[in-house]
């Protein structure tokens, strides 16, 4: 923004969306709807709530999609569907819960195996054998938004790239109309993976997916069970102050704004940010970029200022 912020990019026309998961009990339930709510300051083209494999977080899932609809007026809500460990007919069921409470926007996805991720995947007996089946299901139920995913280092599942591309292109054929990427940190993957995407005739958006990183261990380890990659040289930068919560705070905002903001130079307008449904380092990697539709943004020295603050919140 004219070199007011540390990462001078144009913000105009930029769209950030925001993923959050449906909370496990109430102490979690009133850091979400806290977090949902510090965060709409930056209008989210749109927000997702994940759902569990086998409808293992369907209650909870359903109950946060309607509250965030309904009572937060949140019209923009996607609710995440998997296909795992379910007939047709349950999965039909739930499709018509979220439509009967104002859902216009859906993830469709397979799901982890039932045996958890690492494990082999077989369909349910009588259920949707993979996300392109659950796509093509949705889109016979209507005109909405259909998001699915996507994986610049190729599915941990795939045996190779073109494989996944391929899955991705019958998703397309089916009725998607946007791609969310699974999480990376090498922007050159991302860059490879959309040539690819592209040459293959596939032209919905491919909307990256960025996971500021407020655990370094546990991104990590998460990472390497669906094949995401953590680069030697973001080790270097958080691993040393791992024991420093403010300069940790600090630094992983600055890695990931410096993610977006090189993704912006080579083109890219849409982000899709998993908030682990904590808001601070979301909110300073949005102040780090000047991204904030409602309020001016920030010389570089209240930018710091803002970053100590949400550090020690």
């Amino acid at each position: 923004m004219n070199g007011r912020t540390p990462y001078p990019v144009d913000c105009d026309g930029l769209r950030f969306s925001f993923e959050y998961f449906p909370p496990k009990n109430d102490e979690m339930e009133t850091q979400l709807f806290q977090t949902v709510t510090a965060l709409s300051v930056f209008a989210p083209a749109f927000v997702t709530v994940t759902y569990g494999a086998g409808g293992s977080t369907k209650a909870r899932s359903l109950t946060t999609v309607k509250r965030m609809i309904g009572e937060m007026e949140i019209a923009n809500t996607a609710a995440h569907l998997t296909c795992v460990g379910a007939p047709k007919a349950e999965v039909d069921a739930v499709i018509d819960e979220f439509l009967a409470c104002g859902v216009r926007h859906f993830v469709a996805l397979r799901g982890d195996p039932q045996g958890g991720i690492g494990s082999v995947y077989e369909p349910f007996p009588g259920g949707y054998e993979n996300a392109a089946a659950l796509v093509k299901a949705l889109r016979a139920r209507g005109d909405f938004e259909i998001s699915v995913s996507a994986y610049p280092e190729k599915h941990p599942e795939s045996p190779d790239v073109a494989a996944d591309i391929d899955m991705l292109k019958r998703k397309v054929d089916n009725g998607a109309t946007r791609a969310l990427t699974q999480f990376f940190f090498d922007n050159d993957d991302f860059e490879r993976y959309l040539e690819r995407v592209r040459r293959a005739g596939i032209a919905i958006p491919i909307v990256p997916g960025i996971l500021p990183i407020n655990n370094l261990t546990q991104v990590q380890k998460f990472a390497g069970l669906c094949g995401a990659r953590v680069p030697e040289l973001i080790v270097s930068r958080l691993g040393p102050i791992d024991d420093q919560p403010e300069e940790r705070f600090r630094e992983a905002a600055h890695i990931a704004a410096e993610q977006v903001a090189d993704l912006v130079r080579r083109g890219v307008s849409d982000f899709h940010l998993y908030t682990m449904n904590r808001p601070q380092l979301i909110t300073a990697v949005c102040e780090l970029m000047g991204y904030d539709p409602e309020i001016a943004p920030a010389q570089p020295a209240d930018t710091e200022r803002s970053v100590r603050a949400v550090a020690r919140a």
